[in-house]
């Protein structure tokens, strides 16, 4: 049976993951955001209490 067979399957298993492993991170990590938050220019809404009519 070839499926049983692992000399192709075990190879193309170790080549995905090492792709997985050594390639995808490093493009994720470069990865860079354009506008980057920041706390400075946050400021709190004011908020009013609510007036309830009994």
């Amino acid at each position: 049976m070839p499926q049983l067979n692992p000399i192709p399957w075990f190879s193309i298993l170790l080549m995905t993951w090492l792709i997985f492993l050594t390639i995808i991170p490093m493009k994720v990590m470069k990865h860079t955001f354009e506008n980057k938050p920041s706390t400075d220019s946050a400021e709190k809404p004011k908020t009013k209490p609510l007036n309830w009519l009994w």
